[in-house]
């Protein structure tokens, strides 16, 4: 595998997370700051700060400007870099890496149980409750309906949410952008009394269906690896992410 394929990959993953997050950061009315080489949504107390490096050679005043940003958030900061350059260790943050993996345009096999793309106030609340739980994030407890996924999301251009449904009740969600040609997933979170039980899997199938056209991205968790490899993703480079905590 090539340098360049490996660049490429984080290049896309890069513009398509920025433009994720920007329509996160939009819809919940919290301040975005694009620069060339990053992009910031400064959130709150529980939302917290999020940086998407967007190049891998960010110039001293970016560097020292997002360090800034950092040192100035109310609440916790996670940075994403796919090209895995920027050093961020200064700011005393702990850092993992992740692949970013390709699935290229092809056919989707139907899911084994309903996938809905949400349009509803209460089957986006549904979804947040399954994100929240699938990931952990505590810092969204307890939950307040629309803090972590707003109704303003659903308007964003590019934007969609999906949910699973088993034995009629929510049991897994995601969400999905498509920019400048490029789909990316996010979020795909199944709680813990719903796993082993094929939600994931259904979940992104559904989600993939209306982007089987476009070449999609995303990053893997360790244990999420296995999962997109079956439904045709390839791990193309490795993305390194900072949190404060």
């Amino acid at each position: 595998m090539t340098r360049a394929i490996g660049e490429a990959a984080a290049r896309r993953q890069a513009r398509n997370s920025a433009a994720f997050w920007a329509a996160t950061g939009k819809s919940r009315g919290h301040e975005v700051v694009r620069r060339r080489g990053f992009l910031a949504v400064l959130g709150d107390e529980r939302a917290g700060t999020r940086f998407l490096v967007q190049e891998p050679d960010l110039d001293p005043a970016e560097l020292a400007e997002l360090t800034e940003l950092a040192e100035q958030a109310g609440g916790p900061v996670d940075a994403e870099d796919p090209f895995g350059a920027t050093d961020l260790g200064h700011l005393g943050f702990r850092n993992w890496q992740m692949p970013v993996m390709v699935r290229e345009p092809g056919p989707v096999a139907p899911p084994a149980m309903h996938v809905t793309r949400v349009r509803q106030p209460q089957d986006l609340y549904a979804a947040e409750r399954m994100v929240i739980g699938g990931f952990g994030l505590d810092r969204f407890e307890p939950h307040r309906p629309g803090e972590l996924f707003p109704r303003a999301l659903l308007e964003q251009p590019g934007v969609d949410v999906f949910l699973a449904v088993l034995d009629g009740e929510p049991a897994g969600a995601c969400v999905t952008v498509v920019d400048e040609g490029i789909g990316s997933l996010y979020w795909v979170g199944t709680p813990a009394e719903h796993r082993s039980r094929g939600v994931g899997r259904a979940v992104m199938l559904g989600s993939l269906a209306p982007m089987a056209e476009l070449p999609v991205t995303l990053t893997a968790s360790r244990l999420g690896r296995p999962l997109y490899e079956s439904l045709g993703f390839t791990a193309l480079t490795d993305s390194t992410w900072w949190a404060s905590k």
